[in-house]
């Protein structure tokens, strides 16, 4: 009898551990399914109806993914997000290595340099976006002041569509002490003695940083591949802040250089009140993350190494 009431308690006991735990859980679970799920689903249904906020959906079938093809503002934001893609993430990327590489080293205030290079990625996007408007202005920003100074040509950043790109890799690159941490971090975790074997086997520097370094580090590599790409496609803060002004709110930059793909959903869903349209862009870039992700995971498989192999 003992052992009966013992197993029944018990019963009990989980099962009250579990409505607790789901009580618990409840406020995520709502946020879920209020703000996640179900801004998804409703996204997926308006990218197949003519919807404007202020009338009822009418569906239009794929019209809206018809006319996204033949949309040259679309081709042309697709266009700017790629080239902020594989120009912008690869320089990042390669930057927070070489910065994590010289903050690995011994030196005398080590941690003052490394804090001094990690402040920009804390600093809140807006306000580093404001900054660099005023360090990239064409008549007296700081950086044409400095390259006047030394008799070298002064670009229109933010004006001249050939350099208004440029200008945001610039000020991404300067952000990206995050993404140096995490290499700082897996930097450190790089056995010592393979590379005293190295030494002792004569190899140098290069051949330790790309036979040792590299393969050490490569899955650290990968995510922060595919996490930059992810961002890179989202694209918005910065060429928000950018272009937007006074005279022209949120108007893509100079000749829509800053028109990047996440800013044009913007355009078509708030300032167009084309909602539909603006829900099949979104599930457009979704389904290219989405290819771009696995075709990355697919290639990984030959130059990624983790410990097991």
């Amino acid at each position: 009898m003992n052992k009966v009431k013992s197993k029944k308690s018990g019963a009990i006991n989980k099962k009250k551990m579990f409505i607790y735990g789901v009580l618990f859980c409840m406020p995520w679970i709502i946020g879920f399914l209020v703000f996640n799920l179900y801004p998804i689903v409703a996204s997926a249904y308006y990218s197949f109806t003519d919807y404007n906020l202020f009338q009822s959906p009418k569906f239009i079938g794929l019209a809206n993914y018809k006319e996204l093809f033949r949309d040259e503002k679309f081709l042309l934001s697709l266009k700017n997000t790629i080239y902020i893609t594989l120009i912008g993430v690869p320089i990042q990327l390669i930057y927070a290595l070489l910065m994590a590489m010289l903050l690995n080293m011994k030196a005398k205030g080590q941690s003052i340099y490394r804090t001094l290079y990690y402040i920009p990625s804390i600093v809140p996007i807006v306000a580093s976006s404001v900054l660099w408007i005023w360090i990239l202005n064409p008549q007296y920003g700081l950086l044409n002041s400095f390259l006047g100074k030394l008799g070298m040509y002064q670009p229109a950043w933010t004006s001249d569509p050939r350099f208004t790109k440029p200008s945001l890799i610039m000020m991404d690159t300067w952000r990206s002490g995050g993404t140096m941490l995490i290499y700082l971090a897996a930097l450190q975790g790089v056995p010592k003695s393979l590379y005293e074997a190295a030494e002792i086997d004569g190899a140098g520097r290069a051949k330790k940083f790309f036979s040792i370094t590299l393969p050490a580090i490569s899955p650290v590599i990968l995510f922060q591949l595919i996490m930059g790409l992810i961002n890179s496609f989202q694209y918005f803060t910065q060429a928000f802040m950018f272009s937007s002004g006074a005279a022209h709110q949120i108007s893509g930059g100079p000749e829509n250089s800053m028109l990047f793909y996440s800013l044009y959903i913007y355009q078509n869903a708030f300032s167009f009140l084309k909602m539909g349209y603006a829900s099949a862009m979104a599930w457009i870039l979704f389904l290219i993350v989405i290819a771009v992700t696995i075709v990355i995971f697919k290639t990984s498989l030959r130059w990624v190494y983790y410990d097991a192999e």
